[in-house]
C-alpha cells in the first residue's frame, strides 16, 4: 500500500507538470484531470477522504468542462461538493478540517467553469492552492504539499512574468 501511495502521488506531480505545459485549455483540462485523479487516489490511500472526494469530483469536472460550461454544470458540481462535505461532516463524522479541502474545491469549481479571464483565474487559484496546501500539511501528504507548492510557484511566476511584460510595454509607449 505504501508503494501505491507514493506512486499515485508521483504520477499526480508528473501529470500536473505536463498539464501546465499544454497549449490549449481542453488539453490542459484533460491532462489535469489525470493529475487530479492520481492525487485523489493518493489522498484516499492516506485516509484523507475530503481531498480524495473533492479531487475526484475535480477530475470529473475537468472532463465535463471540456464539452459543457453551462451554469447547470456549475450548480451540479457545487451541489456535489457541498453534499459530500455535509455527508462527510454530519453522517461520517470526520473533522472540521474537511471544510478546508471542500472550500479549495469550490474555488476551483467556480473558477474553472465561470471565470473567463486568465488573470482572474490565477488570483482565485492562489487562494484555492493555499487552502489545499494547508490541508495537505494537516494530513501529512508530502505529494499534496509538493503539488500545491508547484502550482503556487507556476501561478506566481506567470503573474510576475505578465507584470514584467506589461511594465516593459508601458515603458515602450512612453
Amino acid at each position: 500500500m505504501d508503494y501505491a501511495l507514493y506512486l499515485f502521488g508521483a504520477l499526480a506531480l508528473i501529470f500536473n507538470f505536463i498539464g501546465y505545459r499544454q497549449n490549449t485549455i481542453n488539453r490542459y483540462r484533460l491532462v489535469s484531470a489525470f493529475a487530479l485523479a492520481f492525487l485523489s487516489a493518493h489522498f484516499f490511500l492516506l485516509g484523507a477522504m475530503a481531498a480524495g472526494i473533492s479531487l475526484a469530483l475535480g477530475a470529473v469536472r475537468n472532463i465535463v468542462a471540456m464539452k459543457y460550461r453551462q451554469r447547470w454544470i456549475l450548480y451540479l458540481f457545487v451541489l456535489l461538493n457541498v453534499g459530500f462535505c455535509l455527508w462527510e461532516y454530519l453522517i461520517v463524522g470526520n473533522s472540521a478540517l474537511l471544510f478546508v479541502a471542500y472550500a479549495s474545491a469550490l474555488v476551483f469549481t467556480v473558477g474553472s467553469i465561470v471565470l473567463e479571464s486568465a488573470a482572474s483565474i490565477r488570483r482565485w487559484f492562489i487562494l484555492a492552492e493555499l487552502l489545499g496546501l494547508v490541508y495537505a500539511i494537516a494530513v501529512g501528504s508530502i505529494f499534496g504539499i509538493l503539488f500545491n507548492i508547484s502550482n503556487l510557484t507556476s501561478i506566481i511566476t506567470k503573474m510576475l512574468s505578465e507584470r514584467k511584460s506589461k511594465a516593459v510595454e508601458s515603458a515602450r509607449k512612453m
